[in-house]
């Protein structure tokens, strides 16, 4: 067994203070991933983790990418034929959540994902480049297949079936719309007592920070 106890980082490149925060948590999610993008050397600023609850119980969680947040909530698209589709649908309460280390930043997201309309599923498929669209068509996303030559058979295939024609968007293929219910931001900090604000949606819509241990 590989001894990973000596593995130690010392967290010392910020602070979160109650002094400096906004009253909405869209509005410092914002400001993260501004400087995260800006100043952190951060390939993919907008990967984030995706966890879900399966028909088996257990948890399972993957990395996406985030690709629209506003004051509603934060939109990411997928198969949801997938077994990462067909989990949300059956259990929308999901969680998301982004490391970004150059920063010593991580934001965690409690909420309750929704379909984005047909119409916005589809102006964002329009946007992306062929070969993503074609992928999406050719990939039955988490079933089995028989190699990965069944794939580029399948690929081959549709790129002359597709050639000089719109590539529509297939109806199992669509935006989640994630509400969020709770965020949680943490700043790393010298000696492990890191910052830990929590922001939780009340009943009437406001937003309840709190400090929490670290």
């Amino acid at each position: 067994m590989k001894d990973l106890s000596n593995y130690r980082k010392s967290y010392e490149k910020s602070e979160l203070l109650e002094t400096n925060i906004p009253e909405d948590p869209i509005n410092l999610f914002h400001k993260w991933f501004y400087e995260a993008e800006a100043f952190g050397g951060i390939e993919e600023v907008n990967a984030m983790t995706v966890a879900t609850l399966g028909a088996d119980g257990f948890p399972k969680s993957r990395v996406v990418l985030l690709k629209k947040f506003n004051e509603e909530g934060f939109v990411f698209y997928t198969n949801y034929d997938s077994e990462k589709g067909k989990a949300i649908l059956r259990n929308p309460h999901i969680c998301l959540s982004f490391f970004w280390h150059t920063m010593e930043r991580q934001v965690i997201i409690k909420g309750i994902a929704e379909k984005t309309p047909a119409s916005v599923s589809d102006n964002y498929f329009d946007s992306r480049p062929d070969g993503s669209k074609l992928g999406a068509i050719v990939s039955a996303q988490s079933e089995i297949i028989p190699s990965r030559d069944y794939l580029d058979e399948k690929l081959k295939a549709l790129e002359k079936e597709y050639e000089g024609k719109p590539i529509p968007r297939p109806e199992y293929w669509g935006g989640f719309l994630v509400c969020p219910v709770e965020v949680e931001f943490w700043q790393g900090r010298p000696n492990r007592l890191h910052d830990r604000i929590r922001y939780r949606l009340e009943n009437d819509y406001a937003w309840k920070i709190d400090r929490l241990s670290p």
